[in-house]
């Protein structure tokens, strides 16, 4: 596992990439939440009442910035993250 500190509009985030044989996993993560790819599930996050921002077709953190969001969870929606929003937009909203 590979973690770095990004600075993204002048905040702090910690970032965080796992590399598989077949797969990069991404997140990163915020204060309230955190930003994700696909390979993490939604369902999980609603159960853990976890603010989740996924985006999907991403390798990069710079991917995940420009990407829209396709999925969010239940207390993401609560913090005023919606579907459609880039990656950066909804890491503003969970820091």
């Amino acid at each position: 596992m590979n973690s770095t500190n990004l600075e993204i509009d002048n905040k702090p985030y910690s970032a965080h990439l796992i590399e598989t044989s077949k797969a990069k996993i991404l997140m990163i993560q915020a204060s309230d939440g955190f930003l994700a790819c696909g390979y993490f599930d939604i369902e999980t996050a609603n159960k853990l009442n976890e603010a989740v921002a996924i985006v999907t077709g991403v390798s990069t953190y710079e991917d995940m910035l420009t990407a829209k969001v396709v999925k969010i969870s239940k207390s993401a929606q609560e913090k005023g993250l919606t579907l459609g929003i880039t990656g950066k937009e909804a890491l503003n909203l969970l820091n």
